[in-house]
C-alpha cells in the first residue's frame, strides 16, 4: 500500500510526524510513504527508512510573488509531480486549507482530522474521510492516533520513537557523544527569546565546567547575537551555516543541548539528545519537545505564558545581572530562569541520563 503524507510544514510539525510512520510501518510491513513537505524541510523525511519519497512544495517562497509563480508554471510542475503516482490513501497530518488543497491535488482517497478537531475546519471540505482526534493530546499523540485510527492497529504510548535512519544523517547508530553542548538560541517570535546576556552567562558557565559549546546560525541577526555569546571564550565555537543534516549530526554527537522554543529542539528530541528547553510567553504543553531526556523549563512569572508575539508587561523594570552591571531582562518572564538556574537543571538532566 503506497500512502502520501501531506505535511508541509513548519519544521517541529514536520519533526512531530515521524513517531507516527514508524508505528505504522512496524504495525504494517507492507507500507509504503511519500512525503509532501516544504522545499526547506526535505532533509527530515529523507531520514525516515519507511519514507521513499519526498516531494517538495514551495507555498512559502510562491506566496512572496503568486504572479511569477504562475508565469513560470511552478504550479502546474508540481501538481503534474504529485500526480505521477496514484495513492491508496493521502493523509493530511497538518489540518491547514493550504495542506488540504495539495491532498486534493493528488490522486487517491484523502483523509484528515474532523472539524471540530482540526486548525482550519474549512480544510475539511478537501478530504474524503474524516476521523476526530482530542484536543487535548499532545501533537505528536494526535497524529500517532490519527494513523493508529486510519490504518487500524494499537501503539504504545508510552514509548515514542521517532524511526530515524542515523547512517543517513550521516552518523553511527552508537557513536559515542563529544563533551560539548549545542545552543539553540535562535527562535521566531521575539519574546521567545532568552536575554543575550544569560546565553553569554551560561556559556562562560558551560565552559567552566569542561564543556565545548557549539552555536549554529540561520541568519545576520542570529551570528550576530552568537557573536555576542561567544566573546572571547576560547571554548565556544561559531559553526559555519549549516544544512539540517549538518546540524543533525553536531546536535546527535553532542552531551546535551540548551534551546528556547524552536523546531531545532524538537529536532534535538527526535535525535534523542538531552535537551532542556525554554519556554517564557509559550506553553509546552501541548507542543514542547517530546521523547527521553526532554525538561521544559517553564516560566513561573504572573502573566506567563501569554502566547504572545509582544510582550505586554507594564510593570516595574526587572533587571539582571552581567558582568558587574545590571541590565533590563526582556522578555520579563524570563527573569526567573537565570544562568545559574538553567545549569543546575540541565546538569542533573545530563547526570540522569547517563552523559558526561
Amino acid at each position: 500500500m503506497r500512502v502520501l503524507i501531506v505535511k508541509v510544514s513548519s519544521l517541529g510539525d514536520v519533526i512531530h510526524t515521524l513517531p507516527a510512520i514508524t508505528d505504522a510501518k512496524r504495525a504494517n510491513r507492507d507500507l509504503v510513504f511519500d512525503w509532501v513537505v516544504e522545499e526547506k524541510f526535505t532533509e527530515i523525511p529523507a531520514w525516515h527508512p519507511a519514507v521513499e519519497s519526498v516531494i517538495p512544495v514551495a507555498i512559502r517562497r510562491w506566496r512572496r510573488n503568486w504572479i511569477k509563480t504562475f508565469i513560470n508554471s511552478d504550479v502546474g510542475r508540481f501538481r503534474k509531480q504529485l500526480q505521477n503516482v496514484d495513492y491508496d490513501l493521502v493523509i493530511d497530518a497538518q489540518g491547514l486549507i493550504k495542506s488540504g488543497i495539495v491532498s486534493r491535488m493528488s490522486k487517491g482517497l484523502t483523509i484528515g482530522l474532523s472539524s471540530r478537531t482540526i486548525k482550519e475546519p474549512l480544510a475539511t471540505i478537501f478530504y474524503n474521510k474524516v476521523y476526530s482526534v482530542s484536543w487535548s493530546e499532545h501533537a505528536v499523540d494526535r497524529i500517532r492516533e490519527l494513523f493508529s485510527r486510519i490504518f487500524k492497529y494499537e501503539y504504545d504510548k508510552s514509548h515514542v520513537d521517532y524511526g530515524l535512519e542515523f547512517k543517513r544523517i550521516g552518523i553511527k547508530e552508537n557513536e559515542p557523544k563529544e563533551k560539548q553542548l549545542v545552543f539553540l538560541h535562535g527562535t521566531t517570535w521575539k519574546t521567545k527569546h532568552w536575554p543575550d546576556q544569560y546565553w553569554r552567562q551560561l556559556g562562560l558557565i558551560a565552559t567552566e565546567a569542561g564543556y565545548k559549546v557549539l552555536l549554529p546560525w540561520g541568519d545576520e541577526s542570529e551570528k550576530a547575537r552568537a557573536t555576542f555569546i561567544a566573546g572571547d571564550n576560547k571554548a565556544i565555537d561559531i559553526l559555519p551555516r549549516q544544512s539540517l543534516t549538518g546540524l543533525a549530526m553536531h546536535i546527535a554527537r553532542s552531551a546535551g543541548v540548551i534551546a528556547v522554543d524552536t523546531g531545532l529542539g524538537h529536532l534535538a528530541a527526535a535525535l534523542s539528545t538531552p535537551t532542556l528547553s525554554l519556554y517564557g510567553p509559550t506553553d509546552p504543553g501541548l507542543s514542547g519537545t517530546f521523547g527521553a531526556s526532554q525538561i521544559h523549563l517553564k516560566s513561573k512569572f504572573d502573566c506567563a505564558p501569554c502566547m504572545k508575539k509582544t510582550c505586554a508587561y507594564s510593570g516595574p523594570e526587572i533587571s539582571g545581572d552581567y558582568d558587574g552591571n545590571s541590565f533590563p531582562v526582556f522578555p520579563a518572564c524570563f527573569s526567573r530562569q537565570t544562568p545559574e538556574i538553567v545549569w543546575q537543571k540541565f546538569k542533573q538532566l545530563i547526570d540522569d541520563s547517563g552523559v558526561s
